[in-house]
């Protein structure tokens, strides 16, 4: 202080007291802020044959294209939910990702980073568009297993990808699209479905054994309720270090249901958001929810389901405990009740 005062008389000595002198001195007194915690909203959606909207359908294919207005819909309501990442079903071509990607982009939501996964089904895909970056993609379309002596693929394959959300924070997300309720000539729907759920199972197994720690988010259009056996499969046993919890998110009317079916007048939920033990402190619950505008049915017979993650793992998870003993496995809490169709 002294030398300051000496130095340039009493007006350096008032700016330094008043942090107003700059130079290394000032540095060390004022910390850097801390960078904002980001909230990933995170949205997936079965977009009902977003097909051949660049190019013709195939020569053999029955496949209508998605319609321009059908199109407009969904790029519209996507600009109401604003995901910053969008998980989808039954999308066609990467060049229909593409158009999809483009049209959002020219209307406000940029999401600039994408993954197309190639199953072994000619026309629907699942597929993603994030604002974050891709770090790591391993997709998984090998898969096949035995029914009645025959050999069968998974049709859709699994989409499984790291998204990094910042440097200390990345988001695994794996998206499927099991088999369809539609009855085949080849074997039983709903046990070529359950063969893909435990196919799955194994895949999430192999991620949480290898990596415990692992943020992950299972999304999809799984083709049954939380009642059946493949559900309850993929979300592996309750109580499990490997567990997954369901995420249910509701609609302003406090309502679950996420798909449509005409034909039975019927309304289920078969979408699911599944979080990992280590993801589920970051999930914020009241901030999830299911699309309630009532232009979903002009653009699928689905609605999509969207959630929000404080991606902080340190704030977010508990402190462990100092103990002799091992802390024991995270538990899942119980799934809410399933509503009754409306």
């Amino acid at each position: 202080m002294k030398q300051f005062a000496q130095s340039g008389g009493p007006w350096a000595a008032l700016l330094f007291l008043s942090g107003c002198l700059p130079g290394s001195a000032q540095d060390t007194l004022i910390p850097p802020a801390p960078a904002p915690v980001p909230l990933i909203r995170f949205t997936a959606w079965n977009l009902k044959n977003y097909l051949h909207t660049v190019t013709p359908p195939r020569p053999d294919s029955s496949e209508r294209p998605k319609s321009v207005r059908e199109q407009r819909v969904i790029t519209s309501i996507l600009l109401k939910v604003k995901p910053d990442i969008l998980g989808v079903c039954e999308m066609g071509s990467a060049e229909d990702l593409a158009h999809l990607q483009s049209d959002l982009k020219t209307a406000g939501l940029d999401l600039p980073y994408a993954e197309h996964v190639l199953g072994d089904d000619p026309d629907r895909h699942v597929a993603l568009l994030s604002r974050f970056p891709i770090s790591s993609r391993q997709p998984v379309t090998q898969l096949r297993y035995l029914l009645d002596e025959n050999e069968f693929p998974v049709q859709r394959g699994f989409l499984d990808v790291t998204v990094a959300v910042t440097p200390d924070y990345a988001l695994r997300l794996v998206g499927v699209h099991l088999k369809s309720r539609r009855d085949t000539p080849e074997a039983d729907q709903a046990l070529m479905r359950r063969n893909e759920a435990h196919l799955l199972r194994q895949h999430l197994d192999g991620i949480l054994t290898a990596h415990p720690q692992t943020n992950l988010l299972v999304y999809g259009d799984f083709n049954d309720t939380r009642d059946q056996p493949g559900v309850k499969a993929i979300k592996g046993m309750s109580g499990s270090a490997a567990a997954l919890t369901e995420i249910a998110a509701e609609d302003d009317s406090g309502e679950r249901w996420t798909f449509y079916y005409p034909e039975a007048d019927e309304y289920s939920r078969l979408d699911f958001l599944l979080a990992s033990a280590p993801l589920l402190p970051e999930v914020r619950a009241p901030q999830s929810f299911l699309y309630s505008g009532k232009d979903w049915i002009k653009a699928s017979d689905h609605r999509p389901i969207t959630t929000v993650i404080h991606a902080d793992d340190h704030a977010s998870r508990p402190k462990p405990k100092k103990s002799a003993k091992p802390a024991p496995a995270p538990s899942s809490p119980p799934d809410p009740p399933e509503p009754a169709p409306r």
